[in-house]
């Protein structure tokens, strides 16, 4: 899958934490500082109006469909301002389960892996989706 570039900019890195109720002067007042761990879920406002999601071919039912977790595992330290990204998509896994008020429970992973401008794997961020087996009532 093609992916899409995500600049770490430092007064973002400032917003979100400010956002997240942080003081932590290493996110407010260092001219280099790194990312808050859950930063990179702000990768959703890089990634093109156009982009196909690998969800897509699963044909969820978005009625259905619940945020059961969200992770970020790091590969060194977190990335710091001024570097960018390229971020790639794709599903690691659907799994099904049968649901305790009937029906069969879809569990999707979708993960994000984020790069470096030398190729190297900086994070991998999992979504896991949950698609009911019933609509609700």
């Amino acid at each position: 899958m093609t992916g899409f570039t995500m600049a770490i900019e430092r007064g973002k890195i400032r917003e979100f934490a400010q956002a997240t109720g942080s003081s932590d002067p290493a996110y407010l007042g260092d001219p280099t500082p790194h990312i808050p761990p859950t930063f990179l879920r702000t990768a959703s406002f890089w990634e093109p109006a156009d982009a196909v999601s690998p969800l897509a071919e699963l044909n969820l039912d978005l009625k259905r469909v619940l945020h059961g977790e969200q992770e970020y595992e790091f590969f060194g330290p977190p990335p710091t301002a001024g570097t960018e990204l390229t971020v790639t998509q794709r599903i690691e896994s659907v799994t099904e389960k049968q649901g305790r008020r009937g029906g069969t429970m879809r569990f999707v992973v979708l993960a994000q892996d984020f790069r470096d401008p030398d190729g190297n794997l900086r994070a991998v961020g999992r979504l896991t989706l949950i698609e009911t087996g019933k609509a609700p009532q």
